[in-house]
């Protein structure tokens, strides 16, 4: 691939400025060019050796991007180089913006993040847990207590993706997994039948994976009386100028699609038109009415930076204030009173995974940084120490590749004051 490090040289502006997000020359924001070129190298070698299709990494540091670049192909087949501006399929990077967006309706006063579910969705008022008996089966008891809004923030609810104890009673009911774009029935209509099946532990017991963040874009639904896409819109998408980031994607944008492949026995394959998570999706030529909060946004690696900017200038961005400071320090700190059981040193905050212990989870970068990514392989993770925002989108869905670590090592060798 042609090396071409967007290292940038016009500036996002001080963060108490509230200029918008451009580039930077990496030196002034106390980073290598050498160094940073080594993201390249490394990025290029996994295409030459067709373990990834391509993709886009953003980095930014103090408001101002120090490299963004394109690599690989955005279509294989078609021998279509992938391009900066390419649109991706960021599934539960979508999580962070709902969060943000039930935070808005708590400092606007329509909710408390303390409130049960049911104030909200009644059907959740008496729900039930799957429980192992000895005959290798399952019995279902009544929750211990009921719901609440944070619960489902910190998937600390009980309820998973389907694939538990109940899992057949899930099946029957048509909901496993994360995807919703092919559902030709609004998203709220899905999450009421969910209030009837068994759940897989107690509220506040464990942290468990699954429908949370669907069910709190079912909440705002409820509580602002619009589409969770109008409401995002509203609040947070139109006045960051995210202009491309979407459910459904605009035909005059499908060009910018990037393709999804499937990883099988370490080779890449283009992935099925027809089909729901591995394959291409509904993006395009779908019903166009399930707004699934927990997986369904399309975005650029320059819309979610800018998301990320936001939240690491304290709520503010290009002078649109969309959380207070308050509110961002109550979602970017560890909620779990428990150990997380995904990866050591690291908890929970109100819609992404936080590091509390650098020495326990083995990998660069500094307590209070906060991040997810997405089943397509993307990833994000913002580090307030720092200052420092780094986006990367591909779209390989299943894979196994070393790729997130080697990035998260090469961005923070590259710092250098």
């Amino acid at each position: 691939m042609k090396k071409q490090l967007l290292i940038a040289f016009l500036a996002f502006g001080a963060i108490a400025s509230g200029q918008k997000l451009v580039i930077e020359n990496p030196e002034n924001l106390g980073i290598s060019s050498e160094r940073l070129a080594r993201i390249s190298d490394t990025f290029d070698e996994y295409v030459a050796k067709q373990q990834l299709p391509g993709g886009v990494i953003l980095v930014a540091r103090n408001g101002k991007i120090a490299y963004h670049q394109a690599f690989g192909k955005s279509d294989r087949e078609n021998n279509q180089a992938m391009t900066t501006d390419h649109i991706f399929r960021i599934a539960s990077q979508t999580k962070a913006l709902v969060s943000v967006g039930i935070m808005i309706l708590q400092e606007e006063g329509r909710l408390l993040i303390s409130d049960p579910l049911s104030k909200y969705i009644p059907e959740f008022k008496n729900t039930t847990v799957a429980l192992a008996n000895d005959q290798n089966g399952y019995t279902m008891e009544k929750a211990n207590r009921e719901i609440t809004i944070r619960d489902l923030l910190t998937h600390t609810a009980g309820i998973g993706y389907g694939y538990g104890l109940a899992a057949d009673q899930w099946a029957d009911a048509d909901i496993q997994g994360w995807y919703f774009a092919h559902r030709d029935v609004p998203v709220l209509e899905t999450i009421k039948k969910m209030a009837s099946l068994p759940n897989e532990a107690q509220p506040g017991e464990k942290f468990v994976y699954g429908y949370n963040t669907d069910i709190l874009g079912a909440v705002i639904e409820v509580v602002s009386g619009q589409t969770l896409n109008a409401f995002l819109k509203q609040k947070i998408l139109t006045p960051l100028g995210m202009k491309d980031t979407h459910f459904y994607l605009p035909p005059s944008k499908a060009q910018r699609l990037a393709v999804v492949y499937n990883q099988e026995n370490g080779q890449l394959k283009r992935a099925p038109d027809k089909g729901t998570m591995n394959a291409q999706g509904h993006y395009l030529n779908g019903p166009r009415v399930s707004f699934s909060g927990g997986a369904g946004l399309l975005s650029t690696a320059t819309d979610y930076a800018i998301f990320l900017q936001m939240l690491l200038n304290g709520g503010s961005y290009d002078g649109q204030r969309i959380l207070s400071r308050k509110s961002v320090e109550l979602m970017t700190v560890n909620h779990l009173n428990f150990p997380y059981s995904w990866s050591p040193g690291t908890g929970f905050g109100l819609g992404f995974s936080i590091t509390t212990d650098l020495g326990l989870s083995g990998a660069p970068g500094s307590v209070g940084a906060f991040g997810w990514g997405g089943a397509y392989h993307s990833v994000y993770w913002a580090d307030p120490q720092e200052d420092l925002l780094v986006v990367y989108f591909t779209q390989v869905i299943p894979i196994t590749l070393d790729d997130h670590s080697k990035l998260r090592a090469l961005v923070y060798q590259a710092l250098v004051d």
